[in-house]
Formats: C-alpha cells, sequence, structure tokens
C-alpha cells in the first residue's frame, strides 16, 4: 500500500497542538478528559512518539472527533472522485494495521475506512470513542475476531458486525494472513 501519510507523527503532533490549543487546554486537561497521560501528550506534542491507534481514539474522541478526524480534518467542499492513491493512509506502529480514509466529508455524518490487519495483530478501541458514532465492519478477507465487551464473535469473508452500546472493543486477526475489512460509521 502506498500514500501511507508522509510523516505522521508530525501531523499528528500538530493536529493535537492545534486541537487542544483551539480549545483552551492545559496538557493537563486533556489528559484528564482523554485519559492519556500529561507526559504521553507531552511527548506527541513533540513528535517524540508515534502514538497508537487507541490513544488516538482517546484523543479524538476528547475533542469530540473520530480518529479520521484527527488523523486527516475533512476539507471543506470534498471531491465527488477521489482516486485510491489520494485517499489517505495511517499505519499504526503497534498493531502495524493500516487504514485507508476512503470517505470523510464535513457535510456528510459517514465515514468510509478500509482496514488491513496484519496475521496475528490486535488493535483495541476503549468504549469512549464509540460515545458518538454508529459503526458497522464487513469482512472482505481472511479472519476477523471483535471482542465488544464481553462478547467474541467470530467473523468470515462477507460477514459483517454492527457495534452496540459502546463498549471496549478489539479487533483481532486469529488468521495467518491478513485481514482486511471495511469500517462505516455514522457521527451523530
Amino acid at each position: 500500500m502506498s500514500n501511507i501519510i508522509d510523516d505522521p507523527a508530525r501531523q499528528i503532533a500538530e493536529r493535537v497542538a492545534a486541537e487542544r490549543s483551539r480549545r483552551g487546554w492545559s496538557l493537563a486537561e486533556l489528559g484528564e478528559r482523554s485519559g492519556v497521560s500529561k507526559a504521553m501528550l507531552s511527548k506527541i506534542e513533540r513528535e517524540e512518539v508515534s502514538p497508537t491507534a487507541s490513544i488516538l481514539a482517546r484523543i479524538a474522541t476528547a475533542f469530540g472527533q473520530t480518529l479520521a478526524g484527527l488523523l486527516e480534518p475533512p476539507p471543506g467542499e470534498p471531491a465527488k472522485l477521489l482516486r485510491g492513491r489520494e485517499q489517505p493512509r495511517w499505519q499504526d506502529p503497534a498493531s502495524g494495521y493500516v487504514r485507508r480514509q476512503v470517505f470523510q466529508s464535513a457535510q456528510n455524518p459517514l465515514e468510509l475506512v478500509d482496514v488491513h490487519l496484519p496475521a496475528g495483530a490486535r488493535v483495541a478501541f476503549p468504549a469512549s470513542s464509540y460515545a458518538f458514532i454508529r459503526q458497522v465492519a464487513w469482512l472482505l478477507s481472511g479472519r476477523l475476531e471483535i471482542h465488544e465487551g464481553n462478547e467474541t464473535f467470530a467473523l468470515a469473508p462477507g460477514d459483517r458486525f454492527e457495534f452496540g452500546t459502546p463498549a471496549d472493543s478489539e479487533f483481532r486477526n486469529p488468521g495467518d494472513k491478513p485481514a482486511r475489512y471495511l469500517v462505516a460509521l455514522v457521527r451523530q
């Protein structure tokens, strides 16, 4: 996959600092709202660490945004056609999962994300990241387990899973090949 965000640490640092500044929040206040330590937030803003998807989801939720909104703010007027090579990609440094933002628009509450989860990888999201969205995952290839709260759901290609009441969730690939799935979410 090409077109992975060129300098994710810099871009994320700039977005977190700008969003925090826009709200007039200190690092401590963002830490309280997100559940991410002040020290970690400082390292993110100084580009000393590349945060995981779970940490970014906590920060995005504190700002009232989706993960995509934090990684790549939507343009004012979306293009009718956005070629695959132009769609922003981000790779989670912990799990190696790659998310491609297929669709995001300030004028439309729908977001589409194409995810590649390496064999044996897992990525977790806190319940808070589901507080203001509705989400469905559709497995295109490979194997995928979704842990939502205390329940586990095994998906085969073609299966879809609709998330319920916000709960801590984890996506796991128990297979020996990458899993590819589409996430459709609606901002509420």
